[in-house]
């Protein structure tokens, strides 16, 4: 892979936690805005990371970042490392025992009146708006033995799905947690052998697992990689369709590929599913005559539409831009839908711009980072009381390569190309990090 130093730059991490008042901002904030921004992504508590690779970026340290909006103004900003055994390890070894033995450094959710920082594979741990840790959830008990960091909720059931992939027997499990956090579907599902599954998707009867090329090798450990990760040549890669509630899986083979995130999915008819996902034609594939890895490739808006009757997929390019990290307006998630978000991936070291793409036209719309900046992932907030998909606002941490800043830019998500509504500054960095999530002071 093209190198990487991630101790400069967008990935340095920081040192410390702060909070943050009275925040100079350019533009106008939109006075509906009313919630906190948080962001989520690894830090190393010991201030560096111990290697270059991207697999060194992975497992480190939980840092979560607020940014808190109401009534037109910026009300806050802080950071905190999540309060987990790792973080006891370093700061407090007399708390070790009594707190959350998770790493949750990717995504965010808010669910059944928690709010949940999601580890890859982890338990999640519940925080408060204002990023306090308050330790396992206390609604969610069943997925105490962790869960993917990408579960999705029906925004009309308020039911919850989710997945445990690991490189331990059982390799996958499926579930289902109704809107109160009780979980009504837990089963295993068979598979040869694990693989890496990071993100699913759902439709409003339906869910989507994804068993691809990427998956472990445990001889890598003794190479001095992080992370037993890589492509494999030899596996089949395949799509699994299963009824919502448990029963009817069926698999359906793919060319070799890795999906790390799906855009969105839906029930065309009762017998055909559509599935929206970033796609790479190989991923963590091993140089021959070395000891790293071969460059990505960028991934790319990819469709495929699954004929349950027929039992064929069938796969189509949407477009040809480098993209990653893709959002929706949640309220469709599952259905039918027109318009998605994504940051710009003009190279395979770089997450650079906003694209929106509206798929009823086939056209998209480009908001402009410049070179040696760079941009987390563009998180849609709809707003309130809203009835067409694409009214709101897209939040995006950008951080500024010349100043060691990061801005907060708020677009219209109607028009992105107009840039931005609103800037705040921050006078420090947010780490490039994963995933974020818009937490609703209503939520």
């Amino acid at each position: 892979m093209a190198a990487l130093n991630l101790n400069t730059g967008a990935t340095a991490p920081v040192v410390d936690e702060v909070e943050l008042a009275d925040l100079p901002v350019t533009g106008t904030i939109p006075h509906e805005l009313d919630g906190v921004l948080v962001r989520n992504g690894p830090n190393p508590l010991r201030g560096q990371f111990a290697g270059n690779d991207v697999l060194d970026w992975w497992p480190e340290d939980a840092m979560l970042h607020g940014i808190a909006f109401k009534g037109g103004r910026v009300m806050r900003y802080c950071n905190r490392w999540a309060r987990t055994r790792r973080w006891a390890r370093v700061h407090h070894p007399e708390l070790e025992p009594s707190l959350l033995d998770s790493n949750p450094n990717v995504n965010v959710l808010q669910h059944a009146g928690e709010i949940l920082a999601l580890a890859e594979g982890g338990a999640p741990l519940a925080i408060t708006a204002e990023l306090e840790t308050l330790g396992a959830s206390r609604r969610h008990l069943e997925l105490v033995d962790g869960m993917t960091a990408h579960p999705k909720v029906d925004p009309q059931t308020g039911e919850l799905m989710t997945f445990r992939a690991d490189w331990k027997k059982p390799w996958l499990r499926y579930g289902v947690t109704d809107a109160t956090g009780r979980q009504s579907v837990d089963i295993e599902i068979e598979l040869a052998s694990p693989s890496m599954m990071h993100d699913m998707a759902i439709t409003a009867s339906r869910s989507i697992l994804l068993d691809l090329n990427v998956a472990y090798d445990f001889s890598m450990l003794s190479r001095g990689f992080r992370m037993p990760l890589r492509w494999h040549d030899e596996r089949t890669a395949r799509i699994g369709v299963i009824d919502r509630h448990g029963g009817g899986l069926r698999w359906f083979e793919i060319a070799p590929c890795f999906i790390q995130h799906v855009v969105n999915a839906y029930d065309a008819d009762d017998s055909t599913v559509v599935l929206d996902v970033v796609r790479y034609s190989h991923f963590f594939r091993l140089a021959k005559h070395a000891t790293g890895f071969e460059d990505n490739p960028l991934g790319v808006l990819w469709r495929y539409v699954i004929h349950l009757d027929r039992g064929t997929v069938t796969g189509q390019q949407i477009d040809d831009a480098g993209i990653e990290l893709p959002r929706i307006n949640e309220n469709r998630m599952g259905r039918p839908y027109r318009f998605l978000y994504a940051a710009g991936q003009p190279t395979n070291t770089e997450i650079r711009g906003v694209i929106r793409y509206d798929l009823e036209r086939g056209s998209m719309q480009r908001y402009g980072v410049p070179e040696g900046d760079q941009n987390s992932e563009p998180v849609f907030v709809a707003r309130p009381g809203a009835s067409a998909e694409d009214d709101g606002w897209l939040l995006v941490c950008v951080y500024r390569h010349a100043t060691q800043t990061s801005d907060v830019v708020i677009l219209d998500a109607r028009d992105i190309e107009s840039g931005p509504l609103a800037t705040v500054h921050l006078p420090r960095r947010i780490p490039a990090g994963f995933h974020g999530a818009w937490v609703s002071q209503d939520g």
